[in-house]
């Protein structure tokens, strides 16, 4: 499928975001949780750079699930860290089980749907952690209102995450060809989202 100017360019502002958010936003925050938002925010840069250098057929590679797995996951363990601590250990555990099990199950054959299930799961909590923590926190006082961006953000990775990860698994939610194009303006608009979150918020 060919990617058209205006999805390099959304690509494109959607890269700058996340090196903006690397090299200017999380600056200041504790290790973890820094470690865990460049990760997210790294693997965002680089996917990104790959589609609009190798186009939208790299998506194809069976790694994809895995990659994808990992900006979830360490955004939600950065979030739960940061305002979390009575369940940042444990949160801990969960990202490093659920991402050696997505691991497993996408590495070698497995029978049924154990590989469907555990993704599902996996995307599920860590999904539902970046969308509805942020907004809690934002609707408490406890952030600036402008931190539900975040969770807004949350929302749109996990739809993306999740159609691109059952698409991977042979189970689309969408047809490939829907999915493939609105991609990247998921991914523009997520990037937006959790760069405007972090900083204002």
């Amino acid at each position: 499928m060919k990617i058209s100017i205006l999805d390099r360019v959304l690509l494109l502002i959607t890269c700058l975001l996340a090196a903006y958010q690397i090299g200017f936003v999380i600056d200041g925050f504790s290790t973890l949780p820094m470690i865990a938002y460049t990760i997210a925010f790294g693997v965002l840069l680089v996917s990104g750079l790959l589609i609009i250098l190798l186009g939208i057929e790299v998506l194809e590679s069976p790694v994809v699930v895995i990659v994808a797995t990992m900006i979830p996951l360490t955004l939600s363990l950065g979030l739960v860290w940061q305002h979390l601590e009575s369940f940042k250990v444990l949160y801990l555990v969960f990202a490093i089980i659920g991402f050696f099990a997505i691991l497993v199950t996408r590495s070698f054959p497995m029978p049924g749907r154990l590989p469907t299930i555990v993704l599902a799961l996996v995307h599920g909590i860590a999904g539902m952690t970046i969308f509805l923590l942020p907004i809690f926190l934002s609707i408490q006082g406890l952030t600036r209102p402008l931190f539900s961006l975040v969770g807004i953000g949350g929302a749109l990775i996990g739809i993306g995450g999740l159609a691109l990860s059952f698409l991977k698994a042979g189970k689309p939610i969408l047809s490939k060809e829907i999915i493939l194009k609105i991609l990247p303006v998921i991914l523009f608009s997520m990037t937006l989202c959790f760069v405007a979150g972090f900083k204002y918020g």
